[in-house]
Parts: C-alpha cells; sequence; structure tokens
C-alpha cells in the first residue's frame, strides 16, 4: 500500500503530462489501462530480479519463496536470518507474492480511473470554458449564466487567464492567487465525484459473489496482470516463446514507426485508422459516412479473450449500421442533424437501458437474498457476508442523501434528478457487466445520461435551470472510458480466493487511493496547463469538453427539444430489440448475436476496433474449431504478448516525447 501510495503521484503526472500536453498516449482511453501495466511490468521483471539474488544469495529465503511465493508476513517477520550488515543487506532482498503485486496495480488503475480522459480531465476541460469563451457572438451570458452555480465553476477570468494562456506557476505568488478561485469548484466537484465513486463501490459489494463466485464470469481485463504477477511467471509466463514471439512482433511495429515518425527515411507499417469513405464518391455509397480500418495488435490481443459470440456482433451491427445509413440515403431517409433516421446514439442508448433491464431481472432473486441477509443473517459464517451487505446498502442510502442535496442546491428538479442519476448508475451496473464478462470497450460517446430526461421531457418542460445543471453534468458522462466501477470490481476478481487480503483490506486500499489520486489529479492538471497553457501549448487539453457541453445547453435553450420526439421513438426500438435479442439467446443457444454487441457497435470502440475484432474473431473461431481448446490456450500467451509488447513500446515512447520536447509516435489513434 505504501509502494502504491508513492507510486499514485508518479502515475497521474505522467498520465496527464502525456494526455493534456503532449497528447502522445490515449493509455486511459482503453479498457485495460496503459501506464499500470507499464508500471507492473517494470515491478514484476525488478520482483524477478530480486527472487533470483534472493535464491542465489540467501539460500534461507529461497525456501520460503518456492512457486506459490513467500511466506505471509508474520512468518518472515520470525523466521531466523544472518545476524550484522548481511541480516540487513538479505532483508532487502524479499520479493513480492503476487497479491503484494497486484494491489499495487489496482490503486494505479484507480488513479487512471480518476484522471483520465473521461473523468476529471474533462472536468478541468469545462469549469472554466464558459466564462473564459463566453461574448456576445454566442450570447451565453444571457442565456444561461444566471442558471450556472458560481460555485460549480470558475468565473475568475484573471485566474482563467494563466490557465488558458500559460507560462504561469501555480507556486509563485501570482499562480497562488490564481488558485483561490478553484478551491471551491474543486472541493465540491471532488466531493461530488468521490460519492458516485462510493456508490460504485457499494454497488460492486452487492453483486461481486454473484458475478465472480457464481456465474464465475471470465474477467477478460484482469488475464495479462495476473499472468505477468504470477509466483511461477519466471519460469512460464517470462520463459514462454509464443508471449515473447507476440511481444517481438507487437513492439517492433511500434518501434519502427515510432523511428519513421521521427525520421521519416525509416520505413513503416500503419496499423492506426485508415478511413475508407475517400474510396466512395458517389451515391449512396459515400452516405457509408467514417468507416474506418485499423490493425492495433493490442486491440486483437484483448478482442482474442472475448467471446467469440460478442465479437462477431460488434462488428456485424457495426457494419450493419453501415447498411442502414447507405439504405437511408438511398430512400431519402437520413436526417444530417442526427436527429433522425437512422438515429444509431437512440437506438444504443436505449440498447443499453434494455440490457439492464433483463439483468437487473434476471438477478432478481440474488438481490431479494441480498436484502434479507443484510438485516437477517441466518448463521456466524453469514455475519461477515451481511456486514458487507449491510453497510453497502447504508452507503448507497447515504449517497442518495448527498446527491439529493447536491441537486437541490445546484437547482436541479426531482424529477429530472431521478431519471438522470437513475440512468447514470444503470449504464455504470451495465458497463462493468459488459466488462466483467466480455473485457470489451466501452467508449460510448453517443449514449449519455443526460440527454435521457431531455428526450422524455423535453427542454421546455424541463426549463433552462434543468437543462443547466444537466448540461454540466457532461464532463463525466461523456465516453465511460475510464470508468471506475468495472475496474473496482476487476480488483476483487483479481484478490479472489486469497487469505492474505482480507476484504476490510481491499476497501481500505480503494479508499487510499481514491484519496491520493484525487488530490494527485488536482494538482497535476492545474500545474501542467498553468504551466504550459490550456489553449496554448496543451495539445491534448480536453477543450472540446466544454465546447461541447455549452454548444448543446445553447442548442438546446435555442431550438429546443419536444418530449416524445424522434429521437425517444429510437430509444425505445433500441430497447426493445436489445431485449429481444436477450430473450433469443437465454432461449437459443445457436442464437450468435448478443445484445452487448448491438449496444457497442454504435459508438467510438467500435468505428476504431471493429476490424481487430473481426481479425481476433477469426483467428479464435478458426483455431476453437480445428484446434480445440489445447491449441487455444496454448495460444493465449502469444496474444497477451502482443498486448504487452504493444503497451511497453507506447509507453516509452510517451517517456522520450516529454523527456526529449517532442512529438513522438502513439500506439493508438
Amino acid at each position: 500500500m505504501a509502494l502504491g501510495a508513492l507510486l499514485i503521484p508518479l502515475n497521474v503526472w505522467w498520465t496527464t503530462c502525456v494526455e493534456v500536453r503532449w497528447y502522445s498516449l490515449d493509455g486511459t482511453s482503453l479498457p485495460l489501462f496503459i501506464t499500470p501495466v507499464f508500471i507492473l511490468f517494470l515491478l514484476t521483471l525488478s520482483n524477478l530480479a530480486v527472487r533470483f539474488f534472493a535464491t542465489r544469495y540467501w539460500p534461507e529465503s529461497a525456501k520460503s519463496v518456492g512457486t506459490t511465493g513467500m511466506k505471509p508476513m508474520a512468518d518472515r517477520r520470525s523466521a531466523s536470518h544472518p545476524s550484522g550488515a548481511k541480516n540487513a543487506a538479505a532483508r532487502l532482498l524479499l520479493p513480492f507474492k503476487q497479491h503484494e503485486l497486484l494491489l499495487v496495480y489496482m490503486m494505479l488503475v484507480v488513479s487512471c480511473a480518476m484522471a483520465g480522459q473521461d473523468t476529471f480531465q474533462n472536468l478541468f476541460g469545462f469549469i472554466g470554458h464558459a466564462y473564459w469563451f463566453g461574448n456576445p457572438s454566442n450570447n451565453w451570458q444571457k442565456l444561461f449564466f444566471q442558471y450556472l452555480p458560481s460555485w460549480l465553476v470558475v468565473t475568475d477570468k484573471d485566474a482563467l487567464a494563466g490557465y488558458y494562456q500559460g507560462n504561469v506557476s501555480i507556486y509563485s505568488p501570482v499562480g497562488r492567487h490564481d488558485l483561490v478561485s478553484w478551491i471551491v469548484p474543486l472541493a465540491v466537484w471532488g466531493l461530488f465525484f468521490l460519492t458516485l465513486v462510493g456508490m460504485y463501490l457499494c454497488m460492486v459489494v452487492l453483486i461481486r459473489r454473484q458475478w465472480i463466485e457464481s456465474e464465475k464470469l471470465t474477467f477478460p481485463i484482469v488475464q495479462l496482470p495476473i499472468a505477468m504477477t504470477a509466483d511461477d511467471a519466471g519460469t512460464v509466463f517470462f520463459k514462454n516463446p509464443r508471449m515473447w514471439l507476440g511481444f517481438g512482433v507487437a513492439a517492433s511495429i511500434a518501434f519502427f514507426n515510432g523511428l519513421h515518425m521521427l525520421y521519416p527515411t525509416v520505413p513503416q507499417l500503419n496499423v492506426k485508422l485508415y478511413d475508407l469513405q475517400g474510396m466512395v464518391v458517389t451515391e449512396p455509397w459515400k452516405s457509408i459516412g467514417s468507416t474506418q480500418i485499423s490493425f492495433y495488435p493490442f486491440a486483437i490481443g484483448l478482442a482474442y479473450f472475448m467471446p467469440v459470440n460478442l465479437s462477431f456482433s460488434c462488428w456485424f451491427f457495426f457494419l450493419f449500421s453501415r447498411v442502414l445509413k447507405i439504405t437511408g440515403s438511398a430512400y431519402g431517409l437520413n436526417d444530417p442533424s442526427g436527429a433522425g433516421y437512422p438515429g444509431l446514439g437512440q437506438q444504443a442508448t436505449g440498447a443499453w437501458v434494455g440490457i439492464g433491464i433483463m439483468l437487473l431481472y434476471s438477478a432478481r432473486g440474488y438481490l431479494a437474498d441480498v436484502w434479507r441477509s443484510a438485516w437477517s443473517p441466518k448463521s456466524v459464517a453469514d455475519r461477515a457476508e451481511a456486514m458487507q451487505y449491510r453497510g453497502a446498502l447504508i452507503g448507497l442510502a447515504a449517497g442518495v442523501v448527498v446527491l439529493g442535496v447536491f441537486s437541490r442546491l445546484a437547482g436541479l428538479s426531482p424529477v429530472a434528478a431521478f431519471i438522470f442519476f437513475g440512468m447514470v448508475f444503470l449504464l455504470a451496473f451495465v458497463i462493468t457487466r459488459v466488462r466483467a464478462e466480455f473485457g470489451a470497450p466501452h467508449e460510448i460517446v453517443w449514449v449519455s445520461a443526460m440527454d435521457v430526461p431531455v428526450s422524455i421531457l423535453g427542454t421546455h418542460q424541463l426549463g433552462p435551470q434543468n437543462c443547466t445543471i444537466l448540461a454540466i453534468m457532461h464532463w463525466f458522462n461523456r465516453g465511460y472510458r475510464n470508468h471506475p466501477m468495472p475496474n473496482m470490481l476487476e480488483g476483487f476478481k483479481m484478490m479472489e480466493g486469497r487469505r492474505e487480503v482480507t476484504f476490510g483490506r481491499i476497501i481500505g486500499v480503494y479508499a487510499l487511493a481514491l484519496t491520493i489520486s484525487l488530490l494527485a489529479t488536482y494538482w497535476a492538471n492545474l500545474h501542467i496547463t498553468y504551466a504550459a497553457g490550456a489553449a496554448s501549448k496543451a495539445t491534448g487539453f480536453k477543450s472540446w469538453a466544454g465546447g461541447e457541453t455549452f454548444g448543446v445547453l445553447q442548442s438546446w435553450l435555442t431550438a429546443g427539444v419536444h418530449p416524445a420526439s424522434t429521437q425517444l421513438h429510437f430509444m425505445l426500438f433500441g430497447l426493445v430489440f436489445a431485449v429481444f435479442l436477450s430473450m433469443m439467446r437465454s432461449r437459443f443457444y445457436w442464437w450468435p448475436l448478443h445484445p452487448a454487441g448491438y449496444a457497442l457497435a454504435f459508438s467510438y470502440a467500435m468505428d476504431y476496433f471493429w476490424m481487430p475484432m473481426f481479425i481476433a474473431w477469426l483467428c479464435k473461431s478458426l483455431i476453437l474449431r480445428w484446434g480445440g481448446s489445447r491449441v487455444y490456450q496454448a495460444a493465449c500467451p502469444f496474444f497477451l504478448g502482443l498486448i504487452l509488447g504493444d503497451y511497453t513500446m507506447g509507453a516509452i515512447w510517451a517517456i522520450i516525447g516529454p523527456l526529449t520536447g517532442v512529438e513522438t509516435y502513439r500506439i493508438y489513434l
């Protein structure tokens, strides 16, 4: 825990530097974060070196290492060791056990969930945007400034000048004076988001046993960290030639592509996005829209561990969406504004709601047992579980009170707050389930909780105050790429069956990591952005988060959205169709289409990853058909190597770039 606490500020600063200042790594845009994997890789290699020297130069400790790891800490303290200087040196050669390495990794993952692209990076992109970019031409001041709570945004343009223009140290008298304007908004949003994350953690506690122990979901995302940190990784994972083959292929591609960016005479192998739209210039075919192909090695590696029916459904429904666009153009149905046919974003929103309804319905018996167990444990053995459930339910109730007070003070009506936060938690629940079962990327930009009350009630009935508060919630509802809840559930999965790490220890680890990560995220964003300038040298600054927030709000307040509009109809269609797919899948084992694939297909994630998913689906299908499970298992190290090699070289380029002050190759986008 101490090591994790020390590494969190380093990881947060690195993440913020490369994603906000240099835009040279999109590590938190992926379901498996890049920087925690790279740091864990370095820690694991160091740990293997420590274990080697401990075995060679301290035979007494080697007896307790073995293939299952070191003895518990109490045994280590009581073990007899050599005396004197040799004793002191020997104690430094105690290697970490697997659960210790994984605890550090869990803390780093939490820090990315806080400092990532769809959480606090977006907050810093929106929090001063209105008062800095508002002017008579956009008329924002008259439209909604009176509805913006001053305690949720930075209003001091003098303080924002250094933030957007740069060349200001936050440690100088000028910088310290500017920071005063940030204290209240950052404190309120920080407490608000910690409340949300605390409620997510309570939901994880409630559903953990069902998904991890009873249903035994596969959790593809945790396969690489577990394989890397296994006590026998030095003789199994890191000595597997297939793993190093995959590592070498991916790392070589990223290495030479990086050299090509610095020295154009070096040949490259382009595995990144190539848009096919430019190849068609006649109607109705050019209405296909942006259709990009890619061959990301890490994406192929991740998709290999997805079930074949989901990977098939993802690329199938993605291509089907292009068919809808082409046929819509042929028959004059397409709506250029995006509010009408084919309504892909609205279909996706309804699909996620439909999947959530089906998941809650199927878990109704388990959730009823949880409620009964929380208040009336049947035996002494049930008391520990009952305390967990009871604490989680009390935590959820306390969170509801906090959110209710926040909504009341901000001016959000109870009906709008109920619909909005209901959608927030439903999406969190479904995204966590999809990640746990399939490990799929979940960048669902066109699905937003703030759009649902607007589509149902309309902007006229909501009024400008509700519309304004809903709009400024956009920062944590933009894409859900680094959502905290699935990452926390995966932490519980990695600690499954490890008696050394109690339930209370895991909760303590998350509480410590969240607190340090929040403070480190605030420091890193203010330090880097005031120095570089949000509108100057910070090439990755999330200005679009502010532009989208207030651009949508301006549209709501001027053009308006009517209730029961076309958008709502497409949402209802997506909901019904997702329920239909769920029912077909539960009744017919041969049914190939998965509702999660339908929900995921209409998103940026599939724009980027449909081709890697197709490649992985084809490889896995052929391997299972002609080689069976034995050949599938034998091929797993190769695909893990693709992920690790791509991530390692991508992280190295993300270190070289900031150190040398030049733009370097990024492995994604």
